[in-house]
């Protein structure tokens, strides 16, 4: 088993705990009801009038420089009439995306040598060597934009990449992402010792590096309940419970958990959001898209239930 600190140590990292950092501000389970998670045509001021305790977004209007949102608009989120809310930057550290402002013209796979095919599911996506010190340098840069824009923290997706290097026969793809997210978490926090780190899938990590519940202020995970197989389709008990295994470790840890189902029936998301609250999880039932803020009549935070 490879701990963390070995990690660190063979990166020439060190964690923010060790170097005596404060611990984050932490939204906790009893001020965190709800959250949101909306990634596609982004409205602040509709935002900012809901009731959500935590918004996940991301850092641009349209994914582009040229709509990187301003510290006074994500102000607005952090200051408007039903604040205090949290709010954390959706950001991509498996995958490269052509439309982000990091994107030249001139790449192709395998120029730079750490760019790898295009993702088949997503057009304009491209797996990214995450190892690789090129790109590691790309995302840090990103992150002192989001730092700059007011952000609380990131929400880190594509973690589960690691399962796509292991399958071409990289050992040490799993360690390589773990060592990678503490690399992430060590530089924001140096700036803003206050910065959150959450990630998006895979918590089976924590099996293998138990340090890694350190690293991470929470977990989103999708498709717990529902969205597995298809939208509005029921996810296999055997999975539901494979990952709610995982999940409990962090929530025994004292983070926070939350969970992405793409229910759009009122039956199912009543399901989701039952089994997500008795596990202790702060649930969220929208469409795969995240395109849109999602408030269903029967779980509006604005209400209370």
């Amino acid at each position: 088993m490879v701990t963390i600190s070995a990690l660190f140590a063979w990166m020439g990292l060190l964690n923010a705990c060790q170097i005596g950092l404060p611990a984050p501000v932490l939204p906790t389970s009893d001020t965190l009801r709800s959250f949101l998670c909306q990634l596609q045509e982004i409205d602040l001021e509709a935002i900012a009038q809901s009731c959500y305790d935590l918004a996940i977004i991301d850092y641009s209007s349209d994914g582009r420089e040229t709509g990187e949102f301003t510290h006074t608009e994500i102000s607005s989120l952090t200051d408007g009439p039903n604040a205090p809310r949290t709010i954390l930057s959706y950001m991509s550290i498996g995958e490269a995306e052509e439309y982000r402002y990091y994107w030249q013209s001139s790449w192709k796979p395998g120029k730079p040598i750490w760019l790898d095919a295009e993702n088949p599911a997503w057009d304009g996506n491209y797996r990214a060597r995450y190892w690789d010190p090129e790109w590691q340098r790309i995302i840090l840069a990103y992150t002192d934009r989001v730092i700059d824009a007011g952000f609380h923290g990131v929400y880190l997706d594509l973690v589960d990449s690691y399962e796509y290097y292991e399958t071409l026969g990289r050992t040490t793809a799993a360690a390589e992402m773990v060592a990678w997210i503490g690399r992430i978490r060590a530089h924001a926090t140096a700036q803003n010792p206050d910065f959150l780190v959450f990630v998006q899938n895979a918590p089976e990590l924590v099996r293998s590096f138990p340090s890694y519940v350190e690293l991470v202020d929470g977990i989103g995970q999708e498709d717990i309940y529902y969205g597995y197989i298809d939208d509005d389709v029921k996810t296999p008990p055997e999975v539901t419970a494979e990952l709610e295994s995982h999940l409990d470790i962090f929530l025994a840890a004292g983070k926070l958990v939350l969970t992405i189902d793409y229910a759009t029936t009122l039956h199912r998301i009543d399901d989701a959001y039952e089994k997500a609250r008795t596990k202790g999880y702060v649930p969220l039932a929208t469409v795969r898209a995240l395109d849109r803020l999602t408030i269903h009549p029967e779980h509006n935070p604005c209400v209370g239930e």
